[in-house]
């Protein structure tokens, strides 16, 4: 009995702390990362090269490496507020700067159709809670703010619309000091209203390389403009996710209550796609992959324990084609006691610690980073991914994780990949250690932090000057 109160309180110190997590994980989501451990300028020399690498291996202890932005007066501009990647990115931000006594203010410069008034106020909320000044986009407030600001962060390449329809004649002014963070991959977003000043900004900051030498061409050849000198920032890991991933008790406590409502047993295989429902997420190669998994399984008489497919990211209350597709599926094929369809959520940990493999299926382009792998990784997850966009900056395959390709042609691969990780425990356990590994090394807050900072002394400098 002794045992089982220190556990109960110990979960719940916990839950304060998944409270706070639940802000900064994403279906990503589709967050956040990485090959090199360190950002760099896409049009740097050696020695700039040479100065990102030492920024990026700066360890934790010591002073923050934002401090200088102590005082600071920053405006960050999200196109929308969701509980999608981009914007719960720059809350990030706005926190790890309003951590060091920064100035921050927040606008929102669109709210779309589909827009949910209750996510939109509680993150509003948390922001005011944590100091962060909340305007109007189109207000009086938000244009003076932009004016006198230090540092303008502009979020995500739809942001670009409010320059030209808010700021209108005092754009000029402000674009010197003009930090443009762009997370999209998707060719659609490249339009000259979207982006026609981003060769005038004071810098453009993208989360993996492949995203960054592809919007280096893209610009170049469809719309005959050229990017301002641009940084590759790979992300981090929060302080609160390695606190939970850490910690084998909340681990174990949050294993076993999300797999007894999803009906699974402790020894079962639970492969999960984190994601948005839509197909560019792939949530349905995913589910032809695990049908022919169980295939394999059956034809090679393989003695595994019961495996199943989870899918967090459902939300039938949009009743989308695609998410009835997928469903559908699953009847057609009678897996429905294989297949689990959880809604969507902003707090990812308790399904990271219940799973034993992370998918990460994105298509086309796959992600321009895609935090939920890091955060997988974190957890000790082995993650079989598509060898595409900033997946390959992240996974080593074959030793963090195994790669397929994207579309059609990786469904077998991939099937071939379950069925690799379900019969070989400790290939999967090994890998889980060595992502976890490579978590520490390079994926952690503080050398977000300090990759950031070198960005922010560059921008700084350009707009003083």
């Amino acid at each position: 009995m002794g045992k089982q109160a220190t556990a109960w309180n110990t979960f719940q110190k916990k839950r304060w702390t998944l409270m706070i997590l639940s802000l900064f994980t994403l279906l990503t989501l589709t967050f956040f990362f990485f090959t090199r451990s360190a950002f760099n300028s896409c049009n740097s020399t050696d020695h700039f090269q040479a100065q990102i690498q030492s920024a990026s291996q700066t360890s934790s202890s010591g002073p923050n490496p934002l401090g200088f932005m102590k005082s600071k007066l920053v405006l960050l501009v999200s196109h929308e507020l969701s509980l999608s990647g981009g914007p719960l990115l720059l809350m990030e931000l706005a926190f790890l700067l309003r951590g060091v006594g920064a100035e921050v203010v927040w606008i929102t410069n669109q709210k779309t159709a589909q827009a949910d008034d209750g996510v939109i106020y509680s993150l509003e909320r948390k922001m005011l809670d944590r100091g962060v000044q909340v305007f109007s986009a189109k207000s009086q407030k938000a244009i003076d703010t932009a004016m006198k600001a230090d540092l303008v962060v502009l979020n995500t390449a739809v942001a670009g619309k409010w320059l030209e329809g808010v700021l209108k004649e005092n754009v000029k002014q402000v674009l010197p000091k003009v930090l443009w963070w762009i997370h999209e991959m998707r060719g659609h977003y490249f339009k000259l209203e979207y982006v026609k000043h981003l060769p005038f900004v004071a810098g453009a900051m993208i989360d993996s390389h492949t995203t960054a030498e592809y919007w280096k061409n893209r610009t170049r050849e469809r719309l005959g403009i050229k990017m301002p000198e641009t940084y590759v920032v790979h992300l981090g890991n929060s302080k609160d996710l390695m606190e939970v991933a850490e910690d084998s008790v909340a681990k174990r406590v949050l294993r076993e209550h999300v797999r007894e409502s999803l009906g699974v047993r402790d020894d079962d295989l639970l492969f999960a796609i984190i994601n948005s429902v839509s197909r560019g997420k792939g949530q349905d190669l995913f589910l032809h992959s695990f049908y022919e998994s169980l295939h394999l399984i059956q034809e090679k008489k393989q003695q595994v324990p019961s495996v199943h497919a989870v899918i967090v990211g459902s939300d039938m209350n949009a009743q989308t084609k695609f998410e009835t597709e997928l469903r559908n599926f699953v009847l057609e094929k009678k897996i429905q006691d294989r297949v689990h369809f959880v809604n969507k959520t902003l707090t990812v940990a308790p399904y990271l610690a219940a799973i034993d493999v992370l998918v990460q299926n994105s298509q086309a382009r796959g992600e321009c980073f895609g935090r939920i792998t890091i955060e997988a990784m974190a957890f000790q997850l082995p993650v079989l991914g598509t060898a595409a966009g900033g997946t390959m900056e992240i996974v080593m395959n074959g030793t963090t994780g195994l790669l397929h390709p994207i579309g059609k042609e990786g469904v077998i691969p991939l099937a071939n990949n379950i069925l690799k990780l379900a019969t070989h425990v400790e290939r999967r356990l090994t890998m889980g250690k060595k992502g976890y590994e490579r978590v520490k090394d390079i994926f952690l807050e503080h050398h977000m932090s300090q990759r950031i900072s070198f960005v922010l002394k560059q921008v700084l400098r350009k707009a003083m000057s």
